[in-house]
């Protein structure tokens, strides 16, 4: 393929839509978490409701976080690192897939270790790890997967939100795989890439939904 990924489509409506789509994912991207902000705050709100359905939440800054795997009282100084995106995403997860996040949630799958990884704060890295691979931020893709992705990009404006539920239940499995302890989660992180990273590039996966490891999503 040659020259630029946005201009080298056949059809140049898809070019635009894509070229479109990337601008607004780029945006999301580079928003941090305020939590002055309103709409901030209520998005929080949100993702405490759909995690914990008819539980009152005691305020934004409570203990009852910490339930959830974040470090702390107050959920917003974990998002410093991937920003107001990985409480996107992670509210996605919980309203697309219901069933697999509270699986996750709860670790009810396989025999998990006494020294688990803290579930919120582990989905925070797994959107900080996606955004280093598809590497977006660039002005001229630097790797194939960045290509692949933006044609996935053109076909659904959700696929970012869609992989990350893909890597949230590929890191879980290779977790029980590994056997791992929390001072392995780098580790299992990088192998986790390595897994979306060959899927991505099968030649029959064009879409997020065509990954083999989507089927683990329920």
């Amino acid at each position: 393929m040659k020259g630029s990924t946005l201009t080298s489509h056949p059809n140049s409506f898809v070019s635009k839509l894509q070229e479109e789509r990337l601008n607004r994912l780029r945006h999301r991207m580079k928003v941090y978490f305020d939590g002055s902000r309103p709409d901030h705050q209520e998005a929080l709100r949100a993702l405490w409701s759909a995690t914990y359905p008819g539980k009152e939440l005691h305020g934004l800054i409570s203990d009852q976080w910490k339930e959830m795997g974040w470090q702390g009282r107050d959920p917003s100084t974990d998002f410093r690192g991937a920003g107001f995106i990985s409480l996107e995403n992670l509210l996605f997860f919980a309203k697309t897939f219901s069933t697999s996040f509270q699986c996750l949630l709860k670790k009810q799958g396989g025999n998990r270790s006494t020294w688990e990884y803290p579930f919120a704060v582990a989905g925070v890295n797994i959107t900080f790890m996606i955004m280093q691979m598809l590497d977006l931020d660039a002005l001229k893709p630097r790797t194939f997967i960045r290509s692949v992705f933006l044609q996935m990009l053109s076909e659904n404006e959700w696929a970012f939100d869609l992989l990350y539920c893909v890597a949230f239940v590929v890191m879980d499995k290779q977790w029980l795989e590994k056997n791992a302890t929390y001072m392995e989660f780098n580790e299992v992180l990088k192998s986790t890439r390595t897994q979306l990273e060959r899927e991505l590039l099968m030649d029959d996966v064009l879409r997020i939904e065509d990954m083999p490891s989507f089927t683990l999503l329920c």
